[in-house]
């Protein structure tokens, strides 16, 4: 009896520990697990991988629009000859990106689907619109 309870309650521990630690996932398309801050993944310089519009490939129009976050909550992007800047914000508790004085708009909430050290996806809303942007590391 000794030997199976040895053997049993290493493997209820475990499967604990896994099912823990993924309902700790913040991010559906997300890393299980990460040593580095959402404020140092997200502070990097990003380019366009993929972009859709409802589902739509657009990828081609946006090759050559880049962002640049900053750890001290700056932002910029370009595209073309068109650039602009302004100041992010994690909010609704890290599960999105807010993004103020940018182009003289308010603001626009980026809404996080996968942040990794050399990915990062998220979609706005555009009217009724789905603007799905897969950035990679430049």
């Amino acid at each position: 009896m000794k030997n199976i309870t040895k053997f049993i309650v290493p493997i209820i521990f475990v499967g604990l520990l896994i099912i823990g630690l993924q309902s700790c996932q913040k991010y559906d398309d997300g890393p299980l697990i990460s040593l580095s801050t959402r404020t140092s993944r997200v502070a990097n310089n990003w380019k366009v991988d993929n972009y859709k519009v409802n589902g739509t490939d657009f990828t081609s129009l946006m090759a050559d629009y880049k962002e640049t976050y900053t750890t001290d909550h700056n932002y910029t992007y370009t595209w073309g000859l068109l650039g602009g800047s302004g100041t992010w914000a994690f909010t609704n508790n890290y599960a999105n990106v807010q993004i103020t004085g940018t182009d003289n708009q308010s603001s626009v909430t980026l809404v996080i689907l996968k942040l990794e050290q050399k990915q990062f996806w998220y979609y706005i809303m555009d009217g009724n619109d789905k603007k799905e942007y897969h950035m990679i590391q430049q």
